[in-house]
């Protein structure tokens, strides 16, 4: 398949171009400048030329302003949310309006979806939260609707937390655990909903090539762990100790709202459509998963 790909250079985005490539398959990237061979030009504020979709036979979107750059001012947020949903508007009416276009949407979401849930088992069925990334993805996922309205297979990827030693919250957790003065963040009871590179790659693969996959689907391993847990046991891969708790007022202080959204919400979160559907995941036990991804 030939397959447009924003946020291409982004953690998920570089490793699933490689495996696209690696499975036969024609990635475009779309780039908002600079573009070389086949990449298609857009802009999230749009419009897209829909012919510039011509002979596309699907699209991942990934595109978005990271959720955890930076403390969350007014503006960060507004760019948090402006990106996702003008963006995947601007994608969708294109895809709707392109002449032999896209059959296919990968819209990516996000867990956020839920909200901070406690110990209450959440699977795709499940309702979404009440705070402000819970109501960006509610937005995010209604923006494709333009796609889904037009005869578009439409599928949202709720992914959780990505493992992979160059991105995300594995990235900035690796240096202090290896020093050996990494602990779990705060009491440690807040459920993380984890889940491997390889596997989200895999999922998005699954997505694309299943034509019955359809709608919301959990990319989050099948077995949560609480934060206490994932500690030891990134501890235990690592070879290091962790008993030295982060105090939940340190990160609130220096990260203040993004500080809970990041790490002490509480998601536990089962792929239970998923795997209802047909995907298999290759990593379903955390320290089987973070050995994979740290070469352990």
């Amino acid at each position: 398949m030939k397959i447009a790909i924003t946020g291409s250079t982004g953690l998920i985005g570089e490793r699933l171009v490689a495996d696209l490539l690696s499975d036969g398959h024609q990635p475009i990237r779309m780039v908002r400048s600079n573009p070389t061979g086949s990449d298609i030009v857009w802009s999230t504020t749009g419009p897209l030329d829909p012919a510039a979709l011509r002979g596309v036979d699907a699209v991942v979107h990934l595109a978005g302003e990271p959720i955890g750059a930076g403390r969350w001012t007014d503006a960060r947020k507004r760019r948090i949310r402006e990106s996702r949903v003008n963006g995947t508007t601007t994608l969708t009416t294109a895809m709707a309006a392109a002449d032999g276009g896209p059959k296919v949407l990968v819209s990516a979401s996000a867990i956020g979806y839920y909200g901070d849930a406690g110990d209450t088992v959440l699977t795709e069925s499940s309702p979404p939260g009440d705070d402000f990334l819970a109501d960006v993805v509610v937005a995010w996922e209604a923006a494709a609707d333009p796609a889904r309205e037009a005869g578009i297979r439409v599928c949202h990827p709720r992914t959780g937390i990505v493992l992979d030693p160059d991105g995300g919250a594995l990235q900035k957790m690796l240096p202090l655990f290896k020093l050996g003065v990494g602990g779990k963040f705060g009491s440690g009871e807040q459920w993380w909903s984890w889940i491997t590179i390889d596997d989200v790659s895999g999922a998005i693969r699954w997505m694309l090539e299943n034509e019955d996959a359809d709608g919301a689907y959990n990319l989050t391993a099948p077995n949560p762990t609480t934060n206490a847990e994932f500690t030891e046991v990134l501890g235990d891969v690592l070879g290091r100790p962790t008993f030295l708790p982060v105090p939940k007022f340190g990160p609130k202080l220096i990260l203040g709202e993004l500080a809970d959204a990041l790490l002490f919400h509480s998601q536990r979160v089962e792929p239970q459509r998923t795997e209802k559907d047909g995907y298999t995941f290759q990593f379903a036990n955390l320290a089987a998963g973070l050995r994979q991804v740290l070469g352990k």
